[in-house]
């Protein structure tokens, strides 16, 4: 479950992300008022079962039932958990079109939900791998082999610090970085972590250890590349930086 909106006095919108058929928005009749129907049932990041139906109409379907599957209870019983959940579902709220199957997409979330859940892999680690797969899935994955404009591999780079150009999402070298101050650098050893992360399988997550350059360096770089895509920071992504930033270092 991605999002829930209130629609009238007693209904609810709600919007999933199936394995099926992708984002699906429903109604949920009553789901304001209902006691015994959606009780403790409709809540974001569930996992669920549901059973939906078309009515006459060229309306949104009608939810008919709906049971819990994974309720993922350790992310929404801490407020971090539920920040990081809470951005990682509006990114494929806002990102995917209605009834566009994605498995790659669903299975991602579905793992880095139960990952957050259990506390198997760290949470910083769950948060840079979710965008960054994210995004070679949505068709933007960022460029870490060569530089961008001449093609110069990395490894023929001078410096150990290297520009990344958000706008090109790609590395730039010496040569053809920008000269002004305030642009995103990573160092190599932490591009060479970003690259693993593209590329590892899903199950292996838990051997990586970032230190905390490689882990500021790639919060910078991946959360810029997204809302440069997007268009706009997320509310949920301004809320989990205030969250991240009142946590003692």
């Amino acid at each position: 479950m991605l999002h829930a909106t209130e629609h009238g006095d007693y209904d609810k919108i709600i919007t999933f992300f199936s394995l099926k058929q992708g984002k699906i928005s429903v109604i949920a009749k009553g789901a304001k008022r209902s006691i015994k129907r959606f009780a403790g049932i409709l809540e974001l990041f569930s996992v669920l079962n549901l059973v939906w139906s078309y009515g006459r109409g060229r309306g949104l379907p009608i939810l008919k039932e709906a049971s819990a599957v994974h309720v993922f209870e350790q992310i929404r019983t801490n407020i971090t958990r539920t920040a990081y959940a809470s951005y990682w579902c509006e990114l494929v709220y806002r990102w995917m079109e209605e009834r566009h199957r994605q498995v790659s997409v669903y299975t991602l979330l579905e793992y880095a939900l139960d990952q957050l859940h259990c506390g198997s892999v760290f949470e910083h680690v769950l948060h840079i791998t979710f965008q960054l797969r994210f995004m070679n899935i949505s068709g933007f994955r960022p460029g870490f082999d060569h530089c961008n404009i001449c093609r110069m591999p990395l490894e023929r780079f001078g410096r150990s610090s290297v520009a990344f150009d958000v706008r090109r999402g790609g590395i730039l070298c010496e040569k053809c970085a920008p000269q002004r101050t305030g642009s995103l650098c990573l160092s190599k050893g932490t591009i060479k972590l970003l690259c693993w992360v593209l590329n590892a399988p899903l199950e292996k997550l838990d051997r990586l250890r970032f230190s905390r350059q490689a882990i500021e360096e790639s919060l910078r770089m991946v959360e810029a590349f997204v809302a440069y895509h997007l268009g706009k920071e997320t509310k949920s992504l301004k809320f989990l930086k205030q969250i991240n930033s009142a946590l003692p270092h």
